[in-house]
């Protein structure tokens, strides 16, 4: 994958959002052996960059994933992730809020979730699910109770504005504190979509993945759309990108995943600690020791 596909993942901080202007399939040349075989050499390249992130104990990395439903998450998820020590990762799937976390503001839950430092988390839906469901179905933010907000009508442009607002400065509060985040959308198209649904229709073993919900969702595809847009718009920043992956085809947006996520380490510029003199001296003194023993 050359710079210049690379590039066109990347949501430009400050400039409009227009998703039909990204692509939802991979139209190149390389062939999906050809990108199975790379993805498996920057899994390698992956599980390294994890050891140096944990040794360092430095920062931390936050990946956010976002899409339509079946769009690819879970898989992009299992195979990118695969080559990772499960030990230096957390992943967390976010439902509907409970009671408890309905008790306080909208990003309580997902700073409880937040990567120590040393390691990767991983987020199946994130915060960014209360400006986009919640932007379709303004509805869901009575349940939230903010004084002021007790009706629909309340819940204008500026409400939107300022959640825009509140997202951007809990992700440079985080960036300033060590995390890098990492924020992908997977881009599926509708008829691809309208693919899979029939699949895990057609497959009993994949029938537990659909449900009704998911077609009168889809039916609100146009305000998911402009969702997406507005929300992508106002948050892509340079301390916490958004890319937006095609979708279509799945062994290529694990691979543009997987080159995503390289370059994100290889900007960090992580290292091995380095061992103060006195350590090292010691370390010396030991080795001889147990090389003289019998």
């Amino acid at each position: 994958m050359n710079k210049k596909e690379f590039a066109q993942f990347l949501a430009a901080p400050g400039k409009k959002v227009s998703l039909d202007k990204f692509p939802t399939t991979y139209k190149g040349e390389n062939s999906k052996e050809k990108g199975i075989m790379e993805l498996e050499e920057i899994k390698a390249q992956l599980s390294d960059f994890q050891e140096t992130l944990y040794a360092a104990d430095s920062s931390s990395i936050l990946i956010l994933f976002q899409a339509m439903d079946a769009a690819g998450k879970d898989s992009a998820i299992q195979h990118v992730m695969s080559g990772l020590n499960p030990q230096g990762c957390q992943v967390y799937s976010f439902k509907t809020p409970t009671s408890e976390e309905y008790e306080h503001d909208f990003l309580w839950r997902h700073y409880k979730a937040l990567p120590e430092r040393g390691r990767i988390g991983i987020h199946n839906r994130s915060h960014y699910e209360n400006v986009l469901v919640c932007k379709v179905h303004p509805e869901y933010i009575l349940n939230e109770r903010i004084p002021g907000y007790q009706e629909l009508k309340q819940i204008d442009k500026d409400f939107w504005k300022r959640r825009y607002e509140s997202i951007r400065n809990f992700e440079q509060h985080l960036t300033d504190n060590g995390t890098v985040i990492v924020k992908i959308f997977l881009h599926v198209s509708k008829e691809e979509q309208k693919q899979r649904f029939l699949d895990r229709i057609e497959d009993p073993a994949k029938n537990w993945k659909f449900s009704s919900g998911d077609i009168r969702e889809r039916a609100l595809w146009p305000a998911y759309m402009k969702a997406y847009e507005e929300a992508i718009e106002a948050t892509s920043t340079k301390a916490a990108p958004w890319y937006i992956v095609p979708a279509d085809k799945k062994w290529y947006t694990r691979l543009a995943i997987s080159h995503i996520l390289a370059d994100t380490f290889k900007k960090m510029d992580l290292q091995f600690p380095v061992l103060a003199k006195a350590e090292a001296d010691q370390l010396v003194l030991i080795k001889k020791q147990l090389t003289d023993q019998k």
